[in-house]
């Protein structure tokens, strides 16, 4: 819960998520940003990278995909070897050292992931629809492909590829992770009806299409403890096709089951309806969906610093996330103290594999 009242509470008072005490409430969002290796290993230089932002109250790391089923963005990284989970330990050690802290975000895309990821299998989903739009490929983009629809035996081994990715973080150093259930990506098309056609125990109605999400969070939760677990939902907006009849009806129904839950942390990833990436289909909905959540929500709509200084004294959220600040502003946080300008980072250069535009950008003394 909030460690001030709404009419006092600043980005720069200290606040707990479970087994953490963050310095301020400034979260560095989760950015894919392409700079591991076809391998999908981390590299040197993401641990300069993550580590010139350890001054985040947490940074919660770009998606990282729990199998090779699961991922499907060239450059991106997993955490189901030994090798990556060695990877990730250089990256955490970087953050820890500078004095930051730093959780996993637990990544399954789904049918956004394309063929050639997965050796020509199909990718999985809860129905046999295709997203609209393209994938990015290695050597150009191609439609998404329609996929197999998981039979039960299939839903339940991704939900222990969860925990057992939950456990490989934390073995990594991460202080926890974040459930990526978001953005049109596995979890989010199990919620929605509009991706969701099953007529079996996770399809139809919304109790039936939040029990994939529910099971996940609770076996994360068992593996890890729940006070080391977040999830991020994404209430407001269509991405990569992912849409609902009912989105109030619905996102009340997750945020009270994962309240129950009692994980550490929600974010609600809501793009205004001036957003950049992805645009709201109505107002956000996260003040009609704070009071279900017992625990602190962070908050994610293409902020800048007035507006989450104004949505925290108003009691909508308890943190706010920022993403592409965080980018050009490795100092996000000392900048915002400061009232300093903020630079404004390159598109050109967000996923590209070099040190350009990642880090370059440089620190105010």
């Amino acid at each position: 819960m909030p460690t001030a009242t709404s009419a006092t509470v600043s980005l720069f008072d200290p606040i707990t998520l479970g087994t953490l005490t963050l310095p301020n409430r400034i979260i560095m969002a989760p950015m894919t940003r392409a700079r591991g290796t076809r391998d999908h290993l981390p590299t040197a230089m993401m641990v300069d990278y993550y580590t010139q932002r350890a001054g985040a109250g947490l940074i919660v790391s770009e998606a990282i995909g729990i199998t090779q089923q699961g991922l499907g963005w060239p450059y991106a990284t997993g955490l189901w070897s030994p090798e990556q989970i060695e990877g990730w330990r250089r990256v955490t050690d970087g953050v820890h050292g500078a004095g930051g802290r730093i959780i996993a975000q637990l990544w399954h895309m789904g049918r956004v992931v394309h063929s050639q990821f997965l050796g020509g299998e199909a990718p999985v989903a809860p129905s046999a629809i295709a997203a609209p739009g393209e994938a990015h490929l290695y050597d150009g983009k191609a439609p998404y492909e329609t996929p197999r629809a998981l039979d039960i035996e299939g839903v339940a081994q991704i939900v222990a590829d969860h925990a057992q990715a939950a456990r490989n973080a934390i073995a990594a150093g991460f202080d926890g992770v974040q459930i990526h259930a978001a953005n049109g990506y596995l979890i989010d098309q199990f919620l929605r009806d509009g991706s969701n056609h099953r007529d079996d125990r996770y399809g139809g109605s919304i109790a039936n299409r939040i029990r994939f999400l529910c099971e996940v969070t609770q076996a994360v939760a068992d593996a890890i403890g729940a006070g080391r677990v977040g999830v991020r939902l994404s209430p407001n907006g269509q991405l990569a096709g992912v849409v609902d009849s009912q989105s109030l009806d619905l996102f009340a129904a997750a945020v009270a089951a994962l309240s129950r839950i009692g994980i550490a942390h929600l974010e609600l990833r809501e793009p205004p309806l001036w957003g950049t990436f992805g645009v709201g289909d109505t107002a956000p909905l996260a003040p009609q969906l704070r009071g279900l959540f017992d625990g602190p929500v962070i908050l994610n709509a293409d902020f800048d610093p007035e507006r989450a200084t104004a949505e925290l004294a108003a009691g909508v959220g308890d943190a706010v996330a920022f993403g592409r600040w965080f980018i050009a502003n490795p100092d996000l946080p000392k900048r915002i103290r400061r009232g300093s300008p903020l630079a404004v980072s390159d598109p050109a250069t967000w996923f590209t594999q070099g040190r350009e535009g990642y880090l370059d950008y440089p620190t105010q003394a």
